[in-house]
């Protein structure tokens, strides 16, 4: 009998305001698209969409914007009982323009995601939960919500719980306080079971150019499993004992917006699928295969726009 460990992801979720106009910067600026965006309710609805089940937990206002997110992780079938509506501070608003050099202009206008409190959870019913996933661009960046993280993240460790932890690295919010997110990025990473990061996170964090010195860094923070994602190479996975590059999948890149989630997502879903995830990350080969499934799934999100909807399905993952 296949027994399913439910995952719950905690974090912001909030709104991409997308300029849709070509060159240009945000003073000059006319047409932007809505989408909604948060690192956690991307992972969340990837576990979905492939058939698993998942609870996103965080907080937005109780206004239009606020139940636009909530309609549309409730349209992909999230569990979303945990969503806070909240009536003192407004939906978090994200605004962003490219120019032809790549360069982004970006404005953050921080909302009711920092102010989730640890009161605002229901405890009980989180600690229930075989995997909880602490993914947030945004938690760790100042407190009510920095301290909540932490807290809960060492609590759910403490009662025996996996822990995934991606520290999402985002430069626009961590301009001037890159050393804040080192120490605050190693508090997670100290007590997570799986460890995903980019090559440049990695980096960041460890300080080591090397990635395989920068992944005994991690290791020797606390760090279990250690994944580190390197695009179209694919990715560079370590148990502490192993270590290997699980290649992935060639395709047509039009946009990598949450491929990174999709991976973790994806991840999460196959050990949700286990009734013992810690004994599988204890077999090596079991653990390349559930990489190399998570890559192909990352991948194939970078072949459409935006990251919710290009969420594949089980069937277009094997149709692939």
């Amino acid at each position: 009998m296949k027994t399913s460990t439910s995952v719950i992801c905690i974090g912001e979720l909030l709104i991409d305001f997308f300029c849709t106009d070509v060159d240009i910067d945000l003073v000059s600026g006319q047409n932007f698209e809505k989408q909604a965006g948060g690192a956690p309710a991307n992972v969340c609805a990837t576990i979905v969409k492939l058939g698993g089940s998942a609870l996103f937990s965080g907080k937005v206002g109780n206004d239009p914007f606020g139940y636009y997110l909530k309609n549309t992780l409730d349209e992909v079938n999230i569990d979303t009982s945990m969503v806070i509506l909240d009536d003192e501070h407004p939906t978090t608003l994200a605004f962003v323009s490219l120019k032809a050099n790549g360069e982004r202009d970006f404005v953050f206008n921080r909302g009711a995601d920092a102010f989730l409190t640890e009161n605002d959870l229901d405890k009980n019913r989180m600690m229930e939960a075989g995997i909880l996933h602490f993914g947030s661009a945004t938690a760790l960046l100042t407190d009510p919500f920095q301290s909540t993280y932490l807290n809960v993240m060492k609590e759910a460790r403490e009662k025996g719980k996996f822990i995934s932890f991606d520290p999402n690295y985002r430069i626009d919010l961590w301009k001037g306080r890159k050393n804040d997110f080192v120490d605050l990025s190693k508090k997670g990473i100290s007590i997570a079971d799986f460890v995903k990061v980019s090559d440049e996170e990695l980096m960041i964090i460890s300080g080591m150019n090397d990635i395989r010195e920068g992944i005994a860094a991690l290791h020797k923070i606390g760090a279990s499993v250690v994944a580190v994602t390197l695009g179209k190479e694919g990715t560079m996975i370590s148990t502490g004992k192993n270590i290997e590059i699980v290649p992935s999948i060639k395709v047509e890149s039009i946009d990598s917006t949450g491929a990174g989630d999709a991976f973790v997502g994806a991840t999460l879903y196959q050990l949700s699928n286990k009734a013992e995830p810690r004994q599988v990350l204890q077999d090596f080969e079991q653990v390349k295969k559930i990489i190399s499934f998570s890559n192909k799934v990352g991948a194939m999100v970078c072949t459409k726009v935006g990251a919710i909807a290009a969420l594949p399905s089980q069937e277009e993952i094997n149709q692939f």
